[in-house]
């Protein structure tokens, strides 16, 4: 069977892929947006939408997001452990949205600028060396590119590593949406630091919903779903009437060498989620972004294989700010400085207002760690063991 042939074929249309189609698309290439579901679709996500988000997409589409409803929230309650840490009511604006509208929102702003829909075809066969797509239907869609966009647990990934995710440094969320009737009464985001090893719970208060969770190490919690009913018993939800839905979390894997040749991943495809806050739309829509210019930059110079070598150059500050979090993330996460890191966000204005920009996509890590060395002094008597017999 002759095949469609198209410049670039991205396989996934979340955030990466949708921002991935959109920008090739609007740099003149012919690109066909691939994803065996149709939208809108459900997706296991908190829904937050950060700051750095919100300038992404701006920068990807040319006009401010306004997918309905999109709620802002600046009162944000902090515990660790369980035990408060406080609220502020004057904090960097987050916002809250469902995936079945955001994304939703995206692949119609992909087809819009021009990429061929192709939702709701699944990938039946993935020929790398034939560079050909094979879908269920029988097409075969051939590319110059292919970008994968397809999350955790990617196809393309499998293809060229034989595996999706290293499960030694994987992460694991569970999660349930209640009725407002059952969830918690304040009408801001709750955030409680290592509610799960090596993690932390969240809960999200919606225009009809809460989406309430927990994540962390996958290799640190070998009772997930214990973590989360004791997270849900602070809220004051029966465990027992709620079904959970899990998912894997790349956050702090990422991977430094994410394709090969004229086969890019992005997203959570490549691992890009940030490994203390566990973001990742932010992530997911810039690599879709760069991948694409890539790709088009490879394109136009007849060199598709080299696109990946152009991606790795464009993907440098976000890996940099990936391997500073990775960095940072004992800090607050392993046992023997947790007390510390508590003791710290009580008694340190620095450290809870670079926590919420960064929480919020204000800051950049290599500033929060170039604020951590110029007050490490304080920091480090704050951080040492206490005798509080707590």
């Amino acid at each position: 069977m002759a095949a469609q042939e198209f410049d670039v074929v991205v396989i996934g249309a979340g955030p990466a892929g949708a921002a991935a189609a959109a920008t090739a698309a609007a740099a003149g290439l012919n690109v066909a947006l691939i994803d065996h579901k149709t939208f809108p679709r459900d997706k296991l996500c908190g829904g937050l939408i950060t700051g750095r988000s919100l300038r992404y997409f701006e920068e990807i589409f040319d006009e401010p997001l306004s997918v309905d409803p999109l709620e802002r929230k600046d009162r944000i309650a902090f515990s660790y452990q369980g035990r408060p840490l406080g609220v502020i009511d004057d904090a960097p604006p987050l916002y809250l949205s469902m995936r079945w509208d955001l994304d939703h929102y995206l692949v119609r702003r992909a087809v819009a600028r021009g990429a061929a829909d192709m939702t709701g075809q699944a990938v039946a066969v993935l020929d790398m060396p034939a560079r050909r797509v094979v879908l269920k239907d029988g097409r075969h869609i051939g590319y110059g590119v292919l970008i994968g966009a397809d999350g955790v647990n990617s196809m393309v990934a499998r293809a060229l590593y034989g595996k999706s995710f290293d499960r030694a440094r994987i992460g694991f969320g569970l999660e349930i949406e209640a009725p407002r009737e059952e969830s918690p009464e304040a009408a801001g985001i709750q955030v409680d630091i290592a509610a799960a090893r090596w993690g932390y719970g969240w809960c999200f208060p919606k225009g009809c919903s809460t989406t309430i969770g927990v994540g962390g190490l996958l290799a640190e919690n070998h009772d997930m779903k214990a973590a989360m009913s004791a997270y849900l018993a602070g809220q004051g939800i029966d465990a027992e009437a709620c079904r959970f839905r899990g998912q894997f979390l790349p956050f702090g894997d990422y991977r430094k060498n994410p394709g090969n040749g004229n086969v890019l991943l992005v997203g959570d495809a490549a691992g890009l989620v940030d490994p203390i806050t566990g973001e990742g739309i932010a992530y997911a829509m810039k690599s879709g972004q760069i991948a694409a210019l890539a790709a088009a930059d490879a394109i136009l110079q007849r060199r598709p294989d080299t696109a990946l070598k152009e991606y790795r150059y464009r993907l440098r500050p976000i890996h940099r700010s990936l391997r500073i979090a990775n960095m940072l993330r004992p800090l607050i996460f392993r046992r023997g400085f947790q007390r510390g890191f508590e003791r710290a966000f009580r008694s340190s204005s620095t450290v809870r207002r670079q926590f919420l920009k960064l929480l919020a996509g204000e800051v950049e890590y290599g500033a929060i760690l170039a604020a951590c060395v110029w007050r490490l002094p304080r920091l480090l008597r704050l951080m040492l063991p206490s005798r509080d017999p707590r």
